[in-house]
């Protein structure tokens, strides 16, 4: 016989202790229940959110716009372009990597870590690697682009564009790996 999901046993379980109670307003109990169900739908909306503006962003930059950029401009067009989408992409992952952390923590503890799958566990971890991995990438080689960029230096302008693009397909990876361990390790 299949068992009802986690928290349906949760909500089962909170409501027939507050039932037997007979002092307690039903309607209040009813309206807690909601309010926590509708609070971990919320978290999990923000999380899927996240994940979808940094990876979907990755993928856009990586398979469509630099490829589409190298085939059509030249070095002194293509990396000035670049650089302002990466600018203004970067300040959406930022947003997504501190979504994507709060949103990721408060359901581990939601749980209780110890009780959590293995999976969700793999995910924060993989995260964490991903964010540290975005943080080298904005402040090394992102950093470097925009100063050759003013500098009008195309070779290493072009040099970092490509460092960027490694970087960015490692973390891609990487949330690919997240996302099967919170599919597969459940």
């Amino acid at each position: 016989m299949r068992q009802a999901p986690v928290a349906l046993q949760a909500t089962i379980r909170l409501f027939t202790s507050y039932s037997a109670c007979k002092s307690c307003d039903k309607r209040k109990i009813a309206a807690r229940i909601f309010l926590k169900d509708s609070m971990a739908a919320l978290m999990k909306f923000l999380h899927i959110a996240a994940a979808i503006v940094w990876l979907g962003g990755i993928s856009f930059m990586l398979f469509a716009l630099r490829p589409a950029a190298a085939a059509q401009l030249a070095p002194p067009q293509r990396l000035p372009l670049i650089t302002l989408a990466l600018g203004r992409f970067f300040s959406l992952v930022w947003l997504a990597i501190g979504l994507l952390l709060l949103t990721g923590l408060a359901m581990l503890l939601g749980v209780g870590m110890k009780n959590a799958p293995v999976g969700w566990h793999l995910m924060f971890g993989i995260g964490l690697l991903m964010s540290a991995l975005f943080g080298h990438l904005y402040f090394g080689p992102y950093r470097r682009l925009k100063q050759a960029v003013a500098a009008t230096d195309w070779p290493e302008g072009g040099r970092r564009v490509g460092q960027i693009a490694t970087l960015s397909g490692l973390n891609l990876g990487l949330g690919g790996l997240a996302i099967a361990a919170v599919i597969f390790l459940v």
